[in-house]
C-alpha cells in the first residue's frame, strides 16, 4: 500500500514538473497577447502582438538608415536634456542595451570571491573592466544578479577577487537566475 502511494506521489510530482512550467509559460504568453490587444483596442487575438513586433522592427530598420540616425540622435539628445525624463530614458536604454545591441554587458561571466574565510563565491558579470577615470585602477564593476528575480547587486571589486569563467553570458545568467538548478547546459544543445 505504502509503495503504491509513493509511486503515485512520484508520478504526481513528475507530472507537475512538466505541466506547471508549460502552463505558466502559456499563461504569460496569453496575458501578453491579451494585454497588447487591449492596449491597442484590437478585437482579434494576436494582431496587437504582430503590430507591436512589426513597429519595433520597422523602427530598428529606420534607425539603421543614415538619414533616420540623424533624427534619432537629435531626439536622443533632446530627451537627455530633460532632467527627470533623462533618468528614466537613459536607465531603460542602458538596461536594454546590456542585453541586446552592440554594447552587450552581460557577456563576461566571473566567479566572485565574496568571503575568503568561508570560501564563499557567487557568479556575476563584469560590466566595466576599466575604472581608472574614478581613480580605481585595479578595480572592476561587477553585477551579481539575484536568483528567480529581475534584480541584483552592483559591486566594485578588486581584480584579484574575480575569476573569469569559461562559459557564455547567457548560460551563466540562466544558471544564476535559476538558483543553480539549470546547470550549465548550452541553449542550443539538447538536454539529456
Amino acid at each position: 500500500m505504502e509503495s503504491s502511494f509513493r509511486k503515485t506521489l512520484r508520478y504526481f510530482f513528475s507530472g507537475m514538473l512538466f505541466i506547471v512550467p508549460v502552463a505558466a509559460t502559456g499563461y504569460v504568453i496569453y496575458f501578453l497577447f491579451t494585454w497588447l490587444d487591449n492596449l491597442l483596442g484590437i478585437p482579434y487575438p494576436g494582431v496587437g502582438f504582430v503590430i507591436i513586433i512589426g513597429a519595433i522592427t520597422l523602427f530598428g530598420y529606420l534607425t539603421s538608415n543614415l538619414a533616420f540616425q540623424t533624427i534619432a540622435t537629435w531626439l536622443d539628445h533632446i530627451i537627455n536634456r530633460i532632467p527627470m525624463v533623462k533618468l528614466i530614458y537613459s536607465s531603460v536604454k542602458d538596461l536594454i542595451g546590456a542585453f541586446v545591441g552592440d554594447k552587450k554587458k552581460f557577456n563576461k561571466p566571473v566567479l566572485v570571491l565574496l568571503n575568503k574565510e568561508n570560501n564563499l563565491h557567487q557568479i556575476g558579470f563584469v560590466t566595466q573592466s576599466d575604472l581608472s577615470e574614478l581613480g580605481l585602477n585595479d578595480m572592476v564593476s561587477v553585477y551579481l544578479p539575484h536568483a528567480y528575480n529581475f534584480s541584483g547587486d552592483h559591486f566594485v571589486l578588486h581584480k584579484d577577487r574575480i575569476t573569469p569563467l569559461n562559459m557564455s553570458g547567457s548560460v551563466a545568467m540562466k544558471y544564476v537566475v535559476s538558483g543553480g538548478v539549470s546547470g550549465f547546459v548550452k541553449e542550443d544543445s539538447p538536454q539529456e
